[in-house]
């Protein structure tokens, strides 16, 4: 079974477009906004695409599984930080539907890649 890099699964890309997006609103907030919610959504946003290629990386399906599951976790987390960042005012209307388009776009692609990993088919 050939395996993609990291860089090439839609996942991924996704996860680095949701990350660049967040980084490039945080950098409008103002210094008390950045230095509480912006440090901790920039982080978990960062950890999605982070724990996706560690989790390619890994020699074992149980540890690329293990790492699937701790990006969903981050991805939760980054949904928690957009929550209180929406309503603290500090993201707008656009810039949630923006951003809540790319996390309906990635949790299912997360998902069915957790179902797959392990997964061969034999087309005998």
């Amino acid at each position: 079974m050939a395996t993609k890099r990291f860089q090439e699964l839609q996942m991924y890309q996704l996860s680095e477009q949701l990350a660049d997006d967040i980084w490039k609103i945080v950098e409008g907030w103002n210094f008390f906004a950045k230095d509480t919610i912006g440090k901790q959504i920039v982080r978990s946003a960062d950890s999605i695409g982070a724990n996706i290629a560690e989790g390619v990386g890994r020699v074992s399906f149980q540890d690329n599984r293990r790492f699937i599951k701790i990006t969903r976790g981050s991805l939760n987390e980054t949904q928690h930080w957009l929550r209180r960042a929406y309503t603290r005012n500090l993201l707008t209307t656009e810039q949630i539907n923006a951003i809540k388009t790319l996390v309906n776009k990635l949790a299912p692609k997360l998902n069915s890649y957790l179902n797959s990993i392990g997964n061969v088919r034999d087309d005998k």
